[in-house]
């Protein structure tokens, strides 16, 4: 996936994995979809890591599963849920394009949510329930004592996953790298401005990934959708 990226056939952000996760790592791929991250954190922990991957749709789920069977990887777990505040159930929303293609990168959470205008182009929905997991009610019932690495794209539910990890974040100061888009985070009824300002309030610094290094940066812009969060210099 790193080789990939590199030539841009996958996220760019996936060359700067290296220089934020080491041997023996606990990483948490929330949104794992297909497994872009989740393989190549696989790779950085190795056997004394372990790689925590949910995933709420079924069938990236299943594609996941059979990607990590198939490549004997012992260190990632994929947990069927999303990820918010608490633990629970909620309302998942998959766009079906023109009808019969489903968008699977575009599937939330309802919980929340503020009505806007249906967008023309994704003719319907397919809804269903699926549980929710708190990132700190998930460690505290599966002993994780230390996380040192989240991903997080969950189209525009990231604050409220923040919001479910605060007992991790303020134990462990895990780097986050986080999906932030406003036309997402609208959704929810917040900014990448408000959503910003609470990471750097928990005492993060925000980063871009710029071809062979992070770099910082003050604010999100409409050229990119990732950004580093980290609490201890580079």
């Amino acid at each position: 996936m790193r080789a990939a990226a590199s030539v841009s056939l996958a996220e760019p952000e996936l060359q700067g994995l290296s220089q934020l996760v080491r041997a023996g790592d606990v990483c948490f791929d929330i949104g794992a979809a297909y497994g872009m991250y989740s393989f190549s954190l696989a790779q950085l922990v190795g056997p004394s890591g372990a790689v925590h991957s949910f995933e709420p749709q079924p069938k990236p789920r299943r594609i996941l599963r059979t990607g990590v069977r198939a490549s004997n990887l012992e260190n990632v777990h994929v947990i069927d849920a999303a990820v918010g505040e608490r633990s629970g159930e909620l309302e998942m929303s998959l766009p079906v394009k023109f009808g019969f293609a489903p968008i699977h990168g575009h599937a939330h959470v309802n919980d929340g949510m503020r009505q806007s205008r249906p967008n023309s182009t994704f003719t319907r929905t397919r809804s269903w329930s699926t549980p929710i997991r708190s990132v700190d009610e998930f460690c505290a019932e599966k002993s994780i004592s230390r996380v040192d690495f989240m991903k997080i794209d969950v189209e525009g539910f990231e604050p409220t996953v923040i919001s479910g990890a605060r007992e991790i974040i303020g134990a462990n100061r895990p780097t986050l790298l986080l999906e932030i888009e406003d036309r997402h985070l609208s959704r929810y009824s917040t900014t990448a401005a408000e959503f910003t300002t609470t990471l750097r309030d928990l005492g993060y610094r925000m980063h871009v990934w710029n071809r062979q290094e992070w770099v910082p940066a003050e604010t999100v812009t409409s050229d990119r959708r990732n950004y580093l969060f980290i609490s201890e210099p580079l």
